[in-house]
């Protein structure tokens, strides 16, 4: 189609059509269709400006003006409906008497052939469920963008607030007996306890810890001896804005800490679903990279769509969490250019969501952000922005989230569900080159130590310089709710385990080692997925890491 008619045809409907947008459309074979989709556009938006927004902003309508088209020029606008974000799926052609099934999908350049051997496979067999055995997912909590300034009253007011939420925590706990505001305290009082937020904290001549704790109406040092021997330990891993519990004897100038008492997380019981399904969690993924393997990430995709000899169990998959940094994205470091196989977002995207996109529809995926996804740095990171990521949007068994967020799955008549608190964890390393406990505990690579330390204080990211954050008359970092399962990634290390009956999980990668990995001495895990058994509680980990790649590493590590 001529660009000069597009364009003539558009000047006599006094509209204005973007450069990007006219080349999509005179790209098309069909001229008449094409100006029946631009007077739709004008009829339905009052738009006199035709751009590639427009058609992101009322896709949904815009996608019934294309079912006008009639089928047998509907092929004709196949490249134009993906790169306006409206399809990623365009075809699926079965063959007569035969279980194969192509499915046509443009690759935006990454293939040579439009029809790649990655899409041509056998069906995977769908579990037929009875209504009530449908895979149930409901957003308890996530978190929407900020439209406003901020300014240093919002940090005031989003740790005083926090302050409260956390005294609260605190007050139900037995130890904490005699509570007193920090400004009631006169005298010389025994066996007395306070609430407050540690400021600041040092070492003094004598070895002991002194720290500097304030609540709403005031501060007090608070001295903490070597002759307390597990109250120092505490005191030793103590970290800055954390909100704890004291309790001991002093004065308005000094108090003696006897105890800690940290606001902690418990669950009095383990949940049971009634119905045997699963949920698997991933992360990491990084589509875009050159280090991104590719091979094993399809043969997960194969093994949920049961193709993958004996493992009938993965029928009874229902439930799919992508935590964070699903491609590589751009410019997350310096030079970053130079490492990636796909060097635009929207390619990653695509890319990403053609592999996704083959998982069977019966299976609920549920995605969050990272620090290498398509939004902002600072947390809570909203959902993907659908400007970039819009090939993901196209499909429809997938929810997304913000980063954190609470999750429940599997809720049933009679049954609550399992809370799933999802954070991609990029406060993490902070907390593993600072804490002298979990320095000595290399939980870098063993990431769930973390996540309980994180837990015990009931805040993802207490300290306020281990995170970018947006602050908020309510703290999205805070763990008001009490999870049944944790679940992390951006460590790269895939690690399991149980505190107080919830379940911690932090999800391994499909990157290769990266030479900064290699320079810092980290050891991640490799294509591994935890599955959890929503009936039992048995966590499996599944092993997609090929026996060549795990080879290449064993040799590198024993050069360390």
């Amino acid at each position: 189609m001529d660009a000069k008619e597009i364009l003539a045809f558009c000047l006599r409907h006094g509209l204005l059509i973007d450069k990007e947008t006219l080349n999509l459309i005179s790209e098309t074979t069909d001229t008449d269709s094409a100006k029946l989709i631009i007077e739709k556009i004008k009829e339905h938006t009052n738009s006199r400006i035709i751009t590639k927004k427009i058609f992101y902003q009322h896709k949904d309508r815009i996608d019934d003006f294309f079912s006008l088209i009639p089928e047998e020029k509907q092929k004709n606008f196949k490249k134009l409906k993906i790169e306006l974000g409206l399809s990623i799926e365009i075809s699926k052609e079965i063959k007569k008497n035969s279980d194969e099934i192509e499915i046509l999908a443009n690759s935006r350049g990454f293939q040579s052939k439009e029809i790649s051997s990655h899409f041509t496979s056998k069906m995977p067999k769908e579990a037929i469920n009875p209504e009530e055995n449908e895979p149930l997912v409901k957003v308890v909590s996530t978190h929407s963008p900020i439209g406003k300034k901020t300014d240093v009253g919002d940090f005031v007011n989003h740790f005083r607030n926090r302050f409260i939420e956390m005294r609260g925590f605190l007050q139900e706990r037995q130890e904490l007996t005699n509570l007193v505001s920090i400004s009631k305290i006169s005298g010389s009082k025994q066996g007395i306890s306070i609430i407050g937020m540690v400021s600041d904290k040092k070492t003094t001549k004598n070895k002991n810890i002194l720290l500097e704790v304030e609540d709403l109406t005031g501060k007090i040092r608070v001295i903490v001896g070597q002759n307390k021997k597990e109250t120092f330990e505490k005191a030793e891993n103590i970290c800055l804005d954390s909100v704890l519990g004291f309790r001991g004897s002093g004065s308005r100038e000094i108090f003696f800490a006897n105890e800690i008492i940290l606001p902690d997380a418990a669950l009095p019981e383990k949940k049971h679903s009634p119905i045997e399904e699963y949920a698997l969690f991933i992360s990491d993924i990084h589509v875009g990279s050159k280090l991104f393997l590719e091979k094993s990430f399809l043969d997960f995709v194969n093994y949920l769509n049961c193709k993958i000899p004996n493992t009938l169990e993965a029928e009874k998959i229902r439930y799919l969490f992508i935590v964070g940094d699903l491609v590589a994205g751009i410019g997350v470091y310096p030079n970053q250019e130079k490492d990636l196989q796909i060097k635009d977002i929207e390619g990653q995207y695509a890319r990403f969501a053609e592999m996704i996109g083959k998982i069977r529809s019966d299976i609920k995926i549920i995605i969050l952000p990272g620090n290498h996804d398509c939004v902002r740095l600072a947390e809570p990171q909203p959902i993907l922005d659908e400007k970039y990521a819009w090939p993901i949007y196209n499909l429809k068994n997938t929810t997304f989230v913000s980063n954190p967020s609470m999750i429940n799955i599997g809720a049933r008549k009679n049954f609550s569900g399992f809370d799933i608190l999802a954070y991609h964890g990029f406060s993490y390393f902070y907390y593993a080159g600072t804490v002298p406990k979990l320095i000595s505990q290399d939980s870098a690579n063993s990431p769930d130590k973390i996540m309980t330390y994180l837990l015990q204080h009931r805040h993802l990211a207490p300290t306020h310089a281990s995170v970018q954050y947006i602050p908020s008359e309510k703290d999205p970092l805070l763990i008001r709710k009490i999870p049944d399962i944790f679940v992390s990634g951006h460590t790269h290390a895939g690690t399991v385990s149980n505190y107080n009956n919830i379940l911690v999980i932090s999800s391994s990668c499909w990157e290769d080692l990266t030479p900064i990995q290699e320079k810092f001495g980290s050891k991640p895990n490799f294509c591994k997925v935890p599955m959890f058994n929503l009936k039992t509680r048995a966590v499996r980990m599944l092993d997609f890491e090929d026996d060549e790649h795990k080879e290449k590493i064993s040799r590198k590590m024993e050069k360390r």
